[in-house]
């Protein structure tokens, strides 16, 4: 993978977002932090860019994210019931901004959206919190219904280690359960970005026992393409 231009990590000062950053590095890329305080968290690989903006205020991001040629959007989606720290805020209209101010460009960024599983599931005790779940998922359809190039991307239970196993399990149809290290979950983000097998596709991804995988692309190939808007339930 090798992409024309930098690759903006929204939220690419958090947890899972400095991984991806440091992941991109790792494989040669631009890498562009863009984030409400950039400085924050680890300390990125040299070379990366820190660009200070904000998902909730569009304004914020045009400059932010001009000449990107890829966006990963991991952004932490806050539990209010409203205002700038709800999901609505966030996750929804925050994913929409993002999409408004890359659309007007000659080559459209290729997009990678992180979710969570459960979205679908709006009954499930998350979705007190703001409706993060509906919102989530609302975020999620805003990608699909772009004309983007993209993945949706939804980690089971998020872990600091490997102690669910470092093996990978790609599922869809959010049925599923499981827990997932952040570093699969950034590493999910890194190989979809360069695999064509992985556009217009959303999964879940789990860990289980066994090695990591070294090539993607048979988990990718097995998927099945997201349906079209108007096919959609």
């Amino acid at each position: 993978m090798h992409m024309h231009g930098p690759i903006a990590v929204i939220g690419g000062a958090g947890r899972l977002g400095s991984l991806v950053t440091r992941r991109l590095a790792e494989e040669g890329e631009r890498v562009r932090v863009v984030s409400r305080h950039p400085e924050r968290g680890a300390a990125p690989p040299p070379g990366t860019e820190l660009w200070q903006a904000d998902v909730r205020y569009a304004d914020t991001l045009v400059p932010a994210l001009r000449g990107c040629a890829a966006v990963v959007f991991s952004v932490e989606p806050g539990t209010a019931d409203s205002g700038p720290d709800s999901p609505e805020s966030t996750v929804h209209s925050g994913v929409r901004n993002v999409l408004a101010a890359v659309a007007d460009y000659p080559v459209r960024p290729r997009f990678v959206l992180v979710s969570q599983i459960f979205v679908t599931r709006r009954e499930h005790p998350m979705n007190a919190y703001g409706r993060l779940l509906d919102w989530r998922l609302r975020g999620e359809d805003a990608v699909r219904d772009s004309g983007f190039a993209y993945t949706v991307v939804r980690p089971g239970w998020l872990a600091d280690d490997g102690s669910a196993g470092t093996g990978v399990r790609l599922e869809q149809d959010d049925r599923g359960d499981g827990w997932v290290s952040r570093a699969a979950v950034a590493e999910a983000c890194v190989r979809a970005l360069g695999s064509p097998a992985a556009v217009d596709r959303t999964f879940e991804v789990y860990n289980e026992p066994g090695a990591a995988p070294a090539d993607w692309e048979p988990l990718f190939r097995r998927l099945s393409p997201d349906p079209l808007p108007a096919l959609r339930p």
